[in-house]
């Protein structure tokens, strides 16, 4: 099968497109033909070796298609039905080996781009705004990076939650990212040299070390900074003695494993992400599409930060 894959870490030459064998799923695991891959950051942190993997591996954490074989005990799931994953590596490939209980069914009025495009920054915007801090109305949140792939998601849950977003962007008004995340409803959108906010609830934070600083200023006494990006750099080392300084704030670093970590989980936050796509209440943007081949170019691009939206694989 054609694949990407990644011999040595480093920059996006490292993406290597070429053959590799198919895999076949043992028990428990499902053999999906992949229509579409999505592109996110956590596949530059692994390309990097910032988050490090096995070499040689390929990489991709969600993606969308069709199931082409099942393995021993595999009950739920069976060849031909659509499907949809995310936090499995493996799929910038044209087919993917996933564990059957990571796998969610993709509903008629959906179609595989959507599906990949949805579930890794669609639910970690759900789980950031339903789970690490559950906004309610009367909540004040900062979302930086707010035209971007999930904080166009995260702003657009935040205000169904009620609550008042103050994003920030790189994006000049009157470009098409910074018109994108209007439409997602924000509130306040200011750069990021000009964001002095004060008295937020939550501050979400992808950027990482360029705005942590700001971030940490901006929030009320008992407010909370979730960090759970790192586009700019790691965030630096601080004292536990800080947090006490700024007001007795809490900071954590969520990933998504943790937050669809089971079953339940993943339907609950896949299935609000559908019901709402189909009703129109939320919104995908999908900036573009490029071929398997050109992974290192979609990459190129995601960390140029000037995308907005979802960037997609196709085979």
């Amino acid at each position: 099968m054609k694949a990407i894959q990644v011999f040595e870490t480093g920059g996006p030459g490292q993406l290597v497109f070429g053959e590799k064998d198919t895999p076949q799923p043992a028990k428990g695991q499902v053999l999906v033909k992949l229509a579409a891959s999505g592109v996110n950051f956590i596949d530059v942190y692994h390309r990097t070796g910032l988050y490090p993997q096995p070499l040689p591996f390929t990489p991709g954490m969600e993606g969308a298609g069709v199931v082409e074989a099942v393995g021993e005990s595999v009950t739920s799931i069976k060849p031909g039905d659509r499907v949809a994953y995310a936090m499995a590596i493996g799929s910038y490939a044209e087919y993917a080996l996933v564990p059957e209980w990571q796998l969610v069914p993709v509903p008629e009025g959906l179609d595989l781009n959507q599906a990949a495009a949805i579930m890794l920054q669609g639910m970690t915007a759900h789980y950031l705004a339903h789970s690490t801090f559950r906004l309610e109305p009367g909540h004040t949140c900062v979302v930086h990076a707010c035209g971007g792939g999930v904080g166009l998601l995260l702003t657009q849950i935040a205000k169904k939650r009620g609550a008042t977003v103050i994003g920030t962007t790189s994006a000049a008004p009157g470009t098409p990212k910074y018109e994108l995340a209007v439409k997602a409803g924000a509130d306040k959108i200011t750069s990021y040299e000009e964001f002095n906010t004060k008295g937020a609830d939550v501050v979400y934070d992808s950027v990482g070390k360029s705005t942590f600083e700001a971030s940490l200023n901006a929030l009320r006494p008992r407010g909370m900074m979730v960090t759970y990006g790192n586009a700019s750099g790691p965030v630096p080392e601080i004292s536990p003695l800080l947090l006490g300084q700024k007001g007795s704030i809490f900071l954590t670093r969520p990933t998504l494993g943790h937050y669809a970590a089971n079953r339940e989980e993943l339907l609950w936050r896949t299935g609000d992400l559908f019901e709402w796509l189909k009703a129109g209440q939320l919104w995908l943007h999908i900036e573009r599409v490029y071929a398997m081949s050109e992974a290192a170019a979609a990459h190129t691009a995601l960390e140029s930060r000037q995308t907005s939206g979802k960037l997609l694989l196709e085979n």
